[in-house]
């Protein structure tokens, strides 16, 4: 399986999808990485979706509940100093391999 470049608490933007969340930007929550499936990632505040959730102990009520639901990590982009997509690249300062952004040269 190959690196990411996107890890958690990283500000993103969506590139493409749903037309009520493209071009939106958020945090990284959570980066889902599982053998044989394609990488996700969740993103606070966005793609939410509906989930009908069953009484139980925890939750006598039941009912239905807002959670946030993962998209492709293809779908977003990291966001630079002025609101817009960047790309990053790796550079080895000192003994340390750091992100940058391949456009300006500025380490994330």
């Amino acid at each position: 399986m190959s690196k990411l470049k996107i890890k958690r608490g990283d500000n993103v933007i969506i590139t493409t999808g749903k037309k009520d969340i493209k071009g939106k930007t958020g945090e990284v929550i959570e980066v889902i990485k599982k053998e044989g499936r394609d990488p996700r990632v969740i993103v606070a505040g966005l793609n939410i979706v509906k989930k009908h959730v069953k009484p139980s102990a925890s939750n006598p009520q039941g009912g239905i509940t807002e959670k946030e639901a993962s998209i492709h990590i293809s779908n977003v982009a990291l966001v630079g100093k002025d609101g817009k997509a960047i790309k990053v690249g790796y550079k080895i300062e000192g003994d340390k391999k750091v992100r940058i952004n391949k456009k300006t040269g500025e380490t994330l």
